[in-house]
């Protein structure tokens, strides 16, 4: 890969980095060898804005293509080489349950949002979340990542996606054409983008909840203007007979 030398921050004279730093081709092998971490790519944007600027563009384009290779070279295979919404947010989509807060998206009670070690997308799951008309979308939705035993509210399952090439999908067109609304306060967690409820649109599909496990009427999601995916559902609890297999 052939990238460009800077040795000097050129964001703000006031920046720490007054004696300049490594070249992007230094930072690029040593975070090649620590594997991409995203802690590490995360504290390494903390320290300058030329910092931050070189992992937007190199250091988490390289974390998501090695966590998931296969779901990034067809989020390009249309042409694009850049992911809407960014590498960062991506990379963040892909490590992170953004939970809820009180009086936010979802009308259920406060559950942080936290790091997970690994999180399985499938684009065969995520045919499931698509209205029949718009089945030649591409969208690829995560497992749900459990948080059981949440009071009133039971057991309680976040999902989170991104749909492929999203400017130009039947969804996004459906939305427009239904004149479906944006959110009024709440933004993407990963983004910043403002979000469609899918729900409101009345374009989720029975066969949401069957792939997720869930309550008919207990699934809701959104999908922002970079086509991110964020939704919550309430779990089906598990037979005995499930219950005993696991044993």
């Amino acid at each position: 890969m052939i990238l460009t030398k800077q040795y000097r921050c050129i964001h703000s004279a006031s920046c720490a980095c007054t004696k300049g730093h490594l070249s992007e081709e230094v930072i690029f092998l040593v975070f090649n060898q620590l594997n991409w971490n995203p802690k590490l790519i995360a504290s390494l944007s903390c320290a300058c804005k030329w910092f931050d600027d070189l992992a937007k563009r190199v250091l988490w384009k390289e974390f998501c293509k090695t966590r998931a290779p296969k779901m990034m070279l067809d989020l390009q295979s249309s042409g694009s080489h850049s992911i809407d919404g960014n590498w960062r947010a991506l990379g963040k989509l892909l490590i992170y349950c953004s939970g809820c807060k009180k009086d936010g998206l979802f009308n259920t009670s406060q559950i942080p949002g936290h790091f997970v070690y690994r999180t399985r997308f499938s684009k065969t799951s995520g045919n499931s979340f698509l209205p029949p008309q718009c089945r030649t979308d591409v969208l690829y939705v995560s497992d749900p990542c459990e948080h059981l035993d949440q009071g009133d509210d039971g057991d309680v399952g976040f999902f989170r996606g991104i749909f492929k090439s999203f400017g130009t999908s039947k969804v996004r067109k459906m939305l427009i054409k239904r004149g479906a609304p944006l959110h009024p306060t709440e933004v993407c967690p990963y983004c910043k983008a403002k979000l469609w409820n899918m729900l409101a649109a009345k374009m989720i599909p029975s066969s949401a909840s069957c792939r997720l496990g869930a309550y008919e009427d207990c699934i809701e999601y959104y999908v922002c203007l970079n086509g991110h995916v964020l939704g919550i559902c309430t779990l089906l609890p598990l037979s005995d007979t499930d219950e005993a297999s696991e044993e």
